[in-house]
């Protein structure tokens, strides 16, 4: 049922006809973006990494964190089902800068993202990925 609601949701973005993609600039190779409440922060790592960070298989990876009610981080690598961790030891998340527009949608390499009043889904190319709201979570 849950997959069911994060593809009517991410169907719903696709077809707004006001929805926009939206693209944020790389920031040392990485890039960063934000929903609009603040409660969720991504950051797109390309493949072989940056400066700073590289992904455990290489990259590309897309990782997420929710702040509220608890804080949780859900990793979508460049294979497998995305993942989930409960106790995220580095809690940086949230800036406010580089806005994801609830309808709209961002994309880079394998992975794709669309902004809802209710929550954030983001996929892989392959069907893989994560749906994240304030009420639900699901890794798929």
């Amino acid at each position: 049922m849950m997959r069911f609601l994060v593809f009517a949701v991410a169907a719903l973005i696709a077809f707004d006809g006001n929805a926009a993609e939206q693209t944020f600039p790389a920031d040392g190779g990485l890039i960063y973006f934000n929903m609009p409440t603040g409660n969720i922060g991504c950051q797109y790592t390309p493949a072989g990494g940056s400066d700073v960070y590289v992904p455990e298989d290489g990259g590309p990876e897309l990782g997420c964190d929710r702040i509220e009610p608890t804080y949780q981080r859900f990793i979508l690598g460049k294979a497998g089902k995305a993942r989930r961790f409960q106790n995220a030891g580095d809690t940086a998340c949230c800036d406010g800068s580089h806005i994801l527009s609830y309808g709209n949608s961002w994309k880079k390499g394998p992975f794709s993202c669309g902004s809802s009043k209710t929550g954030l889904s983001c996929e892989r190319s392959d069907g893989h990925g994560f749906y994240i709201s304030r009420s639900k979570t699901d890794v798929y």
